[in-house]
């Protein structure tokens, strides 16, 4: 296969599926891989196209003679393909954008191809015109997010804030490290990476994070395999300031996943703390054994079942629990931009009844004086302050409870809980923390 055949097959399948952008391209490159710069330039022309999609679709129409709605998908891929490369890939010549296109999509009727090949055509002679019509686009077309999400955004911010919440979601994301000041300290990390010529900015919030600005994969940066840090955004890395100061007691991760709060909690936790973590699907457990053995942590059980499952038999009370809870996954567009394709009004919905559960399934685990700490990678009031305010009018038991924190990220404590938005250059991300305060209280309808 070429990379625009990789390009057109990887969106066919995403937009058909509804699957995560990186499982599908990963499944297509295991069927026929590509060398190391034809694997690049298929997945940039990928995510290209989510990325800019609306704009695409815009300059198609108005170019086409057919409807996109009456296009066929792979058609209308094609097309989203070869515009990508005219309108946005400068570094393309316009022949090879047409030419590679029409072959990279194979055998096909010569009706499809013809009608394809005058379609970008047309477009590559007259560029200025297609660019022109961009200019002429909405502010909330030029998002390049669905109609539905920038509205709600709108309602939830404001429009100057939603418009720069979906921008920032457009945007390439940075490579975040939190370093382990346990194994390496921050001085003789930066060295590894000046002898190595690898560029990098310390972090602005959290003082354990480094941002690689060079190009590079993760597995060759230094101290990989010692578990000097792992990848987690600035965001994600303020959970510690919910679990500091913490005297030794014993601590659950509930939704632990591939385990990435579960190193933090082994790094910001006193050494005589004892953490257990649940996850209850297999793929996730053996990523999540192999992290944590990477990166050198405490010995931590891993219960193979869901919180419910967990807490219908568990007879110990924890000091603390950490919900991580699964969402949406608003807050991180631009790590995997397809998801504003795939995600519905009613998703959220779905999301936040799930998480309402999630809170109510652990609330009995936490003994009197302990806490919850509940945190999404969304961006929606659906899935944060809504489930909150939800769980303490269920749980009179529990309270809000803001933990300490430094004077430079004040505004992200405005209510009580921890709220970070893409366009502050982090991922969006919200953390409450719920103190139980009493052993019962009363209990209404979920």
């Amino acid at each position: 296969m070429s990379s625009r055949l990789v390009a057109i097959k990887t969106l066919e399948e995403q937009q058909r599926s509804k699957e995560p952008f990186d499982r599908v391209f990963t499944k297509i490159m295991a069927k026929h891989p590509l060398s190391g710069q034809d694997r690049q330039l298929a997945m940039a022309i990928s995510l290209g196209v989510i990325r800019q999609r609306n704009e695409l679709d815009f300059v198609i129409a108005a170019f086409a003679t057919t409807p996109i709605k009456k296009m066929r998908l792979e058609v209308l891929t094609a097309l989203r393909v070869g515009v990508m490369q005219l309108l946005f890939m400068d570094r393309i010549p316009p022949s090879a954008a047409v030419n590679e296109t029409i072959i990279g999509l194979g055998k096909q009727p010569s009706w499809i191809k013809g009608f394809l090949n005058g379609i970008l055509r047309e477009i590559s002679r007259n560029i200025d015109k297609a660019r022109n019509i961009l200019t002429t686009l909405s502010k909330q077309k030029k998002t390049n997010h669905p109609g539905w999400l920038v509205d709600h955004y709108i309602k939830q911010f404001g429009k100057e804030t939603a418009f720069a919440i979906c921008n920032a979601g457009n945007k390439l994301p940075s490579l975040t490290l939190r370093i382990n000041p346990q194994l390496c300290p921050m001085e003789t990390f930066t060295a590894a990476l000046q002898t190595e010529n690898i560029d990098y900015k310390p972090g602005t919030f959290s003082p354990q994070a480094l941002t690689i600005l060079s190009t590079v994969t993760v597995e060759d940066l230094p101290g990989f395999k010692d578990g000097w840090f792992h990848v987690q955004d600035e965001a994600a890395q303020l959970v510690s300031l919910f679990f500091t100061p913490t005297e030794d007691g014993i601590y659950l991760d509930a939704c632990a996943g591939l385990g990435g709060k579960t190193i933090l909690l082994d790094q910001v936790l006193p050494d005589k703390a004892i953490i257990h973590a649940v996850e209850p699907f297999t793929e996730r457990q053996n990523l999540f054994k192999d992290n944590l053995k990477r990166c050198q942590c405490r010995q931590i059980p891993l219960f193979s079942e869901t919180i419910a499952d967990y807490t219908s038999h568990c007879e110990i009370q924890y000091d603390g629990i950490l919900i991580d809870a699964p969402c949406s996954g608003l807050g991180v567009i631009r790590r995997h931009p397809d998801i504003r394709w795939n995600r519905t009004l009613k998703d959220l919905d779905q999301c936040s009844t799930n998480q309402k559960a999630l809170l109510h399934e652990a609330a009995p685990l936490v003994k009197e004086g302990g806490f919850l700490v509940y945190v999404t990678c969304s961006t929606s009031v659906i899935e944060n302050e809504q489930v909150i305010d939800a769980f303490l009018k269920r749980h009179t038991e529990f309270c809000l409870e803001t933990p300490p924190y430094p004077e430079n990220i004040a505004s992200f404590f405005t209510k009580g809980y921890l709220q970070t938005l893409p366009h502050q250059g982090l991922d969006g991300f919200f953390a409450a923390k719920l103190r139980k305060i009493r052993t019962t209280g009363e209990r209404g309808e979920l």
